[in-house]
C-alpha cells in the first residue's frame, strides 16, 4: 500500500515548510515539492499541517488500582489515543511484591497483544529490588524495555528505599537503561494523609492538600542527588509543582541529564478544581495532585526554556462509580484521569496559539523529545525518510468541543468538559495505515506492535 500526502505543510521539530510526502509500506520513502508518482491513495493536506505522530509515554491501560481497574484497556486506549493524534504509548508494566520483572512484562505483554491498535512499549515498575531484579533489569534492556520507574510514593506498595533507588540507577549506567521517578515524600504525606482523616477531613481537596508542593520538590531535589551520586540521567514523570521544576532546572544549569516531563492537567487545570461542589472535585484526584493556578505559567515557562522536555498524559481513568470508592475517604479514590486523546489539541490550543511555544516545539514536546529520551528516534518522531509512517494530518484551524458524550475513552467524564479548542488531528497513519479518517475509526485493534526500544547509548 502507497499513500501520496499532498501540499501540507510538513513540521518536525526543527523545521517547516511546504512539501508532499511519499508512504510506501509501513515507512516514510521520499518528501519533495509536487511530487508526482502513482499511489494507491493521495491525500490531500492543503490548509494542513503534516506532523509525525504523537507519542505519550506516560499511560495506565487496564491498571489495576484501589480494588478497581483503570477504565480503558488497550484496544479502547488506543483507539482514542489515535482520535488525539497519539500513534505510540510507553504503558507502565507492573512489578508486584514477590513477582520477577519478567512475569510484569510477560502479564502486560498478554494486555496488550491482540487489542493495540498502535504501537507500544513498556517502562517497567520496580516494587522490589533483589539482586535477582537486578539481572533482570538486564535482560529486559536487552529486550527492549529499556526504563524503569521507581516510586518514592506509597509506602507499603510501591515505594523503594533510597539504597534501592541508588543501587537500581547504578546499574541503569551499567546496562543503558534509564530511571523514570515518581517524586514525591512519601513518609511526609503518609503522615498528613493520617492526620486529616482523624481530624475528619475527608473531601477529595483534602488529597491535594496533603501532598504539598514542597513534597514533590523536596524528592526531585533528592532523586537527581541520588541520580548525580550515581553518575546516570533520571527522568522525572508527572512534574506538577514549581519547587519540583526548580530543582530539574538548577541541575540542568549544572549540566546534569536531568530531564522531566509535565501534563496537561497542570497545565489547563488547577488546585480551583477541587473546590468544585459536592464530589465534583474527585474528578480531579491524580498524583501529584493539581497545583495553584499561578504555577500553570511557570511550567509552560519551563516547556518553552527546555527545563521540562515532554509533555505526556499519565492517562489513568476511573468511572466516576469507582471515584465514588472514597466518599468518605478521600485516600481511597482511585488516583487517575482521562487524557491520552486531548493531548494534541489542548497543547495547540493552549501553547501554539497563545505564543507560549512554537509548533517545532509543540512536535518536539509531544513527539521527537519523548522518541529520543526513549530510544525511538528516529524510527519514530520525526517526518524523515526511513522513519515509520506514523504521521497525522492536523488542521490548526478547524474547532472542536470537549466533552464525554463525543470522546473515545471510556470514561464518563471529561475533565475539560465544554472547553472549546481550536486544532484537531484530521487523518492518523500508524506504520502506513490509514487508521483515522473522516472521523472515524478505520484501522483494527490488534495491528499495533511492540515496541523495542534502544538502550541509551545507543
Amino acid at each position: 500500500m502507497s499513500t501520496l500526502i499532498k501540499n501540507g505543510t510538513i513540521v518536525t521539530a526543527t523545521d517547516q515548510y511546504p512539501g508532499d510526502v511519499l508512504v510506501e509500506g509501513e515507512k516514510i520513502t521520499v518528501i519533495g515539492s509536487s511530487l508526482t508518482m502513482p499511489a494507491d491513495k493521495i491525500i490531500d493536506a492543503k490548509g494542513k499541517f503534516v506532523l509525525p505522530g504523537g507519542i505519550d509515554v506516560h499511560t495506565h491501560m487496564d491498571m489495576p488500582f484501589g480494588g478497581t481497574t483503570s477504565a480503558d484497556d488497550f484496544e479502547s486506549g488506543t483507539i482514542a489515543a489515535a482520535f488525539g493524534g497519539t500513534t505510540t504509548i510507553v504503558d507502565f508494566a507492573i512489578q508486584y511484591k514477590g513477582q520477577t520483572l519478567h512475569h510484569a512484562w510477560e502479564t502486560w505483554m498478554k494486555k496488550a497483544e491482540g487489542k493495540a491498535a498502535i504501537d507500544y512499549g513498556f517502562h517497567m515498575i520496580i516494587t522490589e529490588l533483589t539482586d535477582q531484579v537486578e539481572i533482570e533489569m538486564d535482560a529486559l534492556v536487552k529486550q527492549g524495555v529499556t526504563s524503569f520507574k521507581l516510586f518514592m510514593a506509597y509506602p507499603g506498595v510501591f515505594m523503594l528505599d533510597d539504597g534501592s533507588i541508588f543501587k537500581a540507577m547504578r546499574r541503569t549506567g551499567k546496562n543503558g537503561g534509564t530511571i523514570c521517578m515518581h517524586a514525591e515524600n512519601g513518609g511526609v504525606i503518609d503522615v498528613l494523609v493520617k492526620e486529616a482523616l482523624a481530624n475528619r477531613q475527608t473531601a477529595p481537596k483534602y488529597h491535594a492538600l496533603t501532598r504539598p508542593a514542597r513534597a514533590e520538590g523536596e524528592a526531585t531535589h533528592r532523586a537527581i542527588a541520588l541520580a548525580e551520586i550515581a553518575d546516570v540521567p533520571v527522568y522525572i514523570v508527572h512534574l506538577s509543582a514549581a519547587e519540583a521544576l526548580e530543582m530539574v532546572t538548577e541541575a540542568r544549569d549544572r549540566g546534569l541529564p536531568a530531564f522531566a516531563e509535565t501534563c496537561p492537567q497542570y497545565l489547563f487545570l488547577s488546585y480551583d478544581n477541587y473546590e468544585e461542589p459536592g464530589f465534583e472535585g474527585s474528578k480531579y484526584v491524580m498524583s501529584p495532585p493539581l497545583r495553584q493556578k499561578s504555577t500553570q505559567d511557570r511550567l509552560w515557562r519551563g516547556l518553552a526554556f527546555n527545563d521540562l522536555q515532554a509533555i505526556a498524559t499519565d492517562h489513568c481513568p476511573f468511572c466516576l462509580k469507582e471515584k465514588h470508592l472514597g466518599d468518605g475517604d478521600f485516600s481511597k479514590i482511585p488516583n487517575g484521569a482521562p487524557g491520552v486523546e486531548t493531548r494534541m489539541s489542548l497543547v495547540y490550543d493552549g501553547g501554539v496559539r497563545t505564543g507560549k511555544i512554537t509548533m517545532n516545539r509543540f512536535v518536539e514536546l509531544t513527539s521527537t523529545s519523548p522518541a529520543k529520551i526513549f530510544g525511538m528516534f528516529p524510527k519514530k518522531g520525526t517526518v524523515a525518510p526511513g522513519s515509520d509512517a506514523d504521521i497525522v494530518i492536523f488542521d490548526p484551524e478547524k474547532k472542536t468541543t470537549l466533552s464525554a458524550k463525543t470522546h473515545h475513552m471510556k470514561v464518563d467524564y471529561n475533565p475539560y468538559e465544554g472547553r472549546e479548542v481550536t486544532g484537531v488531528t484530521e487523518i492518523v497513519l500508524s506504520r502506513g495505515k490509514v487508521i483515522i479518517e473522516g472521523g472515524k475509526f478505520t484501522g483494527k485493534a490488534g495491528s499495533g506492535s511492540f515496541l523495542k526500544r534502544s538502550p541509551r547509548f545507543m
